[in-house]
């Protein structure tokens, strides 16, 4: 999967090692602002369930 997308980027070793890094600081935001609050509604993770049913 990287090489192939190593050998599409055009320019010389560090102009595709900064497309990588913009595409890859896109991808964290596009996670952060869009995908994580959507899959919050349907994960469950403010449920204790450590201590429940103990006496």
């Amino acid at each position: 999967m990287y090489g192939p997308l190593w050998r599409a980027l055009p320019g010389p070793v560090w102009v595709r090692v900064l497309i990588l890094l913009v595409l890859a600081a896109a991808v964290v935001l596009v996670c952060f602002q869009w995908f994580f609050p959507w899959v919050s509604d349907y994960v469950p993770m403010n449920q204790q369930t450590v201590g429940e049913g103990a006496p």
